[in-house]
């Protein structure tokens, strides 16, 4: 009798989680239409216009209305993308809805930009992205977790009447997340907000910490099928980096490192590091052979994912910081032929993979545009890197 009850029992709990496992699968299958997918097949970030600002004057109204201009968004049409993501820094948003008309204010700055974008024809990923220190209340405070829901619901139902084919909802720019097992509970319960505010808007989702493959192929599909996945690529930072004055120290001290690398370039370069772990990171980006095939084969590993998963993917960002000089003269940036050849390799693989992706950025410092005195100089040799034409 014993032994019929733990048969039985052993049945029920097979049963039990073959029905789970089952549900896990259904909500993995994808109902993100195919003609939306077709709407962010080449795309440009616009960023330090809603996020990212600079300016000592912070976001105000002059630099929302002059910072990115109907001209700007006339050119990205011309050059052939379909569509731009736009970068928005919630924490000014949410600050503003404390005084009184706060929200409909920014609402105002916000809509105008959204609609200019939609006019031209292009689509629109609209990003969260704030800074860290929002991010780090993310990983530990539950409460600012319900607070940005609450953020997220209202501005899900404010576009929710947008054109549901070109208006997407990103959760969150590269959450920064040690612990991906946090960020899967509060991107689940962020996700389950801007569905509450439109049910039937298409909603991209990342993995934790930077949105890297690795953090992605780490993710559990949420249990919502209207989801876009996304990562972004910048590997090898060694060479997409190299002069760059944030992240590791080391990066400021590298110039002149080539791609394809070669161990004979990277052996010059190790060698003006002060720090011996420091030049092993340049003498290794030689050693792991970094040309079209490393890039290749580091993509495929998240189109694998995809794959497996039965889910659509995008890489929103990828790019290169171009050649310039720092405030000391000392030239920093990678060279122009080799940040357009690995730009070139990036979107070709993409493409063979078929994931849409997004070119960062529009004119900041990894741009296709240069701003001065009011003249715009398009980057030619990166359009072409990117498979399109000048106007």
């Amino acid at each position: 009798m014993a032994r019929k009850s733990r048969s039985r029992s052993f049945v029920a709990l097979l049963l039990f989680f073959t029905t789970l496992l089952s549900t896990a699968s259904s909500f993995a299958q994808s109902s993100v239409p195919a003609s939306r997918l077709a709407h962010i097949r080449h795309g440009i970030n616009l960023s330090e216009w809603f996020a990212q600002v600079w300016d000592p004057k912070g976001y105000t109204k002059e630099h929302f209305q002059k910072w990115t201009t109907g001209s700007d968004i006339a050119l990205i049409k011309s050059l052939g993308f379909d569509h731009v993501r736009l970068s928005v820094n919630p924490e000014p948003m949410m600050d503003a809805a404390q005084r009184e008309g706060g929200t409909a204010e920014y609402f105002g700055y916000l809509d105008a930009a959204m609609k200019m974008i939609l006019d031209s024809g292009l689509s629109v990923e609209l990003d969260m992205h704030p800074e860290s220190e929002f991010k780090a209340r993310l990983a530990k405070d539950d409460d600012f977790v319900e607070r940005f829901a609450d953020f997220w619901r209202m501005v899900a139902k404010h576009y929710s009447s947008w054109d549901q084919e070109r208006v997407f909802f990103e959760i969150l720019n590269e959450p920064e997340m040690r612990d991906p097992y946090r960020w899967y509970g509060v991107e689940a319960k962020l996700a389950k907000a801007i569905r509450q505010g439109a049910p039937s808007q298409t909603i991209i989702a990342t993995g934790a910490n930077w949105d890297a493959d690795d953090d992605l192929v780490f993710l559990e599909p949420l249990r919502d099928a209207n989801v876009i996945y996304v990562f972004h690529f910048y590997e090898p930072t060694v060479f997409t980096h190299q002069g760059a004055n944030w992240g590791p120290y080391y990066w400021r001290w590298i110039e002149g490192l080539r791609y394809p690398a070669s161990a004979e370039n990277a052996g010059q370069v190790a060698k003006n590091l002060p720090e011996a772990l420091d030049q092993l990171y340049v003498i290794r980006y030689a050693e792991d052979h970094w040309d079209a095939s490393r890039i290749d084969s580091e993509i495929n590993q998240a189109a694998e994912w995809a794959k497996q998963n039965n889910v659509p993917l995008i890489c929103n960002e990828f790019g290169a910081y171009r050649r310039g000089l720092d405030a000391d003269g000392h030239i920093h940036g990678a060279d122009p032929q080799d940040r357009a050849a690995w730009i070139k390799d990036v979107r070709t693989s993409l493409g063979r993979h078929n994931i849409g992706w997004a070119m960062w950025d529009y004119s900041g410092s990894f741009g296709l545009v240069t701003k001065n005195d009011g003249k715009t100089t398009t980057d030619a040799e990166i359009v072409r890197a990117l498979g399109l034409n000048m106007p």
